[in-house]
């Protein structure tokens, strides 16, 4: 399979050559819309050593329902207008949590952007849950 590959990539190198730009231009949007990307191990470590706060934006309803333990509920429309409450932990990662992942990053952006260390988990909330990690409600 890897000798196909590689011959169609010299068959074919202005297709391989546009594929590899079109990735790599992917990848950099990717990371560029906010922060890096934790596994639900990583934010684990990070909370576990006190490095991490965990910012839950999905709405007041859905935290109710079920949150990882001692993350704070930010509702994602108003959590630019409450960064002030924030300011206590600024010297820890501030780990956003939306329901999937999607949305975390424009989040996370606008925090790097006020001056806080910033990262998202990784598929959310449902990452969380598809590890069979607890919830608190």
């Amino acid at each position: 399979m890897v000798a196909h590959l590689i011959e169609f990539a010299t068959n074919h190198y202005l297709l391989a050559g546009a594929f590899a730009i079109l990735l790599a231009l992917l990848i950099a949007t990717e990371i560029s819309k906010g922060g890096r990307s934790l596994s639900t191990r990583e934010l684990t470590s990070l909370v576990n050593s006190d490095q991490g706060v965990v910012i839950d934006v999905r709405p007041s309803k859905e935290f109710l329902a079920g949150h990882i333990v001692g993350a704070l509920s930010f509702p994602q429309d108003k959590v630019i207008s409450r960064v002030a409450e924030l300011e206590k932990h600024k010297a820890k990662t501030l780990i956003i949590v939306d329901a999937q992942g999607q949305h975390a990053g424009a989040t996370a952006r606008e925090l790097l952007k006020a001056g806080f260390t910033a990262a998202k988990l990784s598929g959310g909330i449902s990452s969380w849950r598809s590890d069979n990690l607890p919830l608190v409600k």
